[in-house]
This record gives C-alpha cells, structure tokens and sequence, in this order.
C-alpha cells in the first residue's frame, strides 16, 4: 500500500532544504563594495583597535563614517561583559604547587578569539599583591639567560 507524505511535512522538509542552501550561500556583506549612507562614497576596509581589541572596519575617506563588522562588534561587547565582571575562584593545593580555576566563559571567549589555543600559559607576579596570566599563542619565545 502507497501512502503520501500529507503536504504539511513536504512544506516543512522543503523549507529547512531552503534555509540549508540559503546559509551555505550567504557572503559578507564585507566582501563587497559598500557605499557611505551619508555621502555615496565607495567605503575602504580598516581595522580598528579598542582596549586592544582588534576589529574590522569599513571607514568613509570623505566624511569619517564608520561601519564596524557586526561579529567583530558582538566578539568586543562579550569582552567588555567579561572585562567588568570579578570572578571570585578557589586557590587549591595541588601537589607542591597551588591551583586557581579559571572560569569556563574566560577560556571559552580566548578559543573563540584566537581560533586555536595552546595549553600553556605564561604567569608574571606583576606587584605585591598582583599576578598576571596570559595565554600563549603557542610562539616560541627567545629568554636571554644573565651570566
């Protein structure tokens, strides 16, 4: 016995073909040629750099508007969410050295901004009551040794 798919779930698995091909087919609108809103002028890509966070750009030679790209500008909004916030964590002992957690938001952000990220960190006691953590990017760095 044949039966048919009732036309209700054939408009349902036609639209979701539909929205598969639409996302495997969008650009970035940075790829293309954008003109000022303000004064029609052939927009130049740029990179701009706040709180060292680094974001592409598209900038108006003529009349100084800009267009920040909307990953870039969600990426820098979750890092200042990020950057106001105090994290209180444990200091555990661990063998002969002491543990500090890092919260799972701060790490998963780094992965996100650095696309692959080492295991390794480089720590610095900065001042007396102040260390400082920075993930590596995995570079090697030359260390000149005092005689």
């Amino acid at each position: 016995m044949y039966t048919e798919t009732p036309p209700f779930e054939q408009c349902l698995v036609l639209r979701d073909i539909n929205q598969k091909e639409q996302k495997a087919k969008m650009t970035d609108m940075f790829d293309n040629v954008v003109l000022c809103k303000k004064c029609n002028v052939k927009m130049k890509p740029a990179r701009l750099v706040r709180n060292g966070f680094e974001m592409r750009a598209l900038i108006c030679d003529r009349c100084g508007n800009k267009i920040v790209h909307p990953a870039d500008e969600a990426d820098y909004n979750n890092f200042l969410s990020l950057k106001n916030k105090i994290f209180k964590v444990k200091m555990r002992i661990v063998g002969n050295s002491y543990a500090v957690s890092i919260p799972k938001e701060i790490v998963d952000f780094i992965k996100i901004q650095e696309k692959i990220m080492n295991d390794m960190v480089s720590l610095c006691f900065n001042d007396a009551k102040k260390l400082s953590l920075t993930f590596d990017s995995g570079e090697e760095k030359e260390i000149e040794e005092e005689e």
